[in-house]
């Protein structure tokens, strides 16, 4: 089918001969599917770049683990994670970004995300926390989260956290070359209802690299052979929030700043994250 009428996205170079990449776009983008455009994929410098911040981004969360414990605040987290970017050359990208006030979102058992520190907020035996980080390094941004257990915690919220882990392995497992977004989502989804879990709507996961959030959106929920064809070079996001009960969510109320996400039903949830580049053999972790 030719996309007569429509503006295309992905485009020959002028005098130069079609490589495998173009004839694969291309090939896709003419049977009407949602292609990237050339600027997704990153140069092999901005790899490199990527890479380079997503060791820093690693690094901040390695510290997070070495340190997270009962008792702390989860102010103590956000100071531990600015002082380690800072001193390895890093910006913390959530810091003033879109009002968000700290530099890690540390989001504590029925909290999806974006929970904001505060000096109020202290760990408790039992807990399930995601923390959640983003580095700039000489401009160039890489993302990841974590889920800590505080001590012991009970059987249904270690299985939550474990299954929450299964569904970032399946969904980057899913991910190929010249495969589709709609991929991944298809295979979080069937592993969560596996458990009667709900997967969260509201939030996905996105392209990654150059900016804090690029095309495309990776939703974590749907049908395989949706979304946009996944080509070597993109870098992208994938970070399911798994919910114990339902996939609905809310903002909180008493946040002054209108960003805390928390479960419909206030029950506990997971979310792991990783950044990714597509190659031409499958997904390499640059952040974890």
């Amino acid at each position: 089918m030719q996309m007569f009428g429509k503006k295309r996205r992905w485009h020959a170079l002028p005098g130069v001969e079609l490589t495998e990449m173009d004839k694969q776009v291309m090939f896709w983008e003419n049977k009407g599917k949602l292609v990237p455009t050339r600027d997704l994929i990153k140069t092999p410098e901005q790899i490199e770049g990527i890479r380079r911040s997503g060791v820093v981004n690693t690094g901040v969360l390695d510290e997070v683990a070495k340190n997270i414990h009962e008792g702390m605040s989860t102010l103590e987290i956000d100071k531990i994670c600015y002082d380690y970017c800072v001193s390895h050359g890093g910006t913390p990208a959530c810091l003033n970004y879109e009002g968000f006030p700290k530099s890690v979102c540390v989001s504590i058992n029925e909290v999806v995300c974006h929970g904001i520190p505060k000096s109020t907020d202290i760990l408790k035996e039992g807990d399930i926390v995601n923390v959640d980080f983003t580095t700039i390094l000489d401009g160039y941004y890489a993302d990841a989260s974590r889920m800590f257990v505080i001590g012991k915690t009970t059987p249904e919220k270690e299985q939550l956290v474990r299954v929450a882990r299964e569904c970032l392995e399946v969904g980057a497992e899913a991910a190929k070359p010249y495969g589709f977004i709609g991929d991944i989502g298809h295979a979080i989804q069937k592993h969560a209802e596996k458990y009667h879990y709900g997967v969260v709507r509201d939030l996905c996961g996105h392209g990654v690299g150059l900016q804090f959030h690029e095309e495309p959106e990776v939703l974590h929920y749907g049908h395989r052979g949706t979304g946009m064809l996944l080509v070597p070079g993109m870098v992208f996001t994938i970070e399911p929030m798994i919910n114990m009960g339902t996939w609905k969510v809310f903002i909180d109320a008493d946040d002054e700043y209108g960003w805390e996400v928390i479960t419909g039903d206030e029950l506990p949830s997971a979310q792991w994250e990783h950044t990714f580049l597509m190659t031409e053999h499958g997904v390499e972790i640059l952040s974890e």
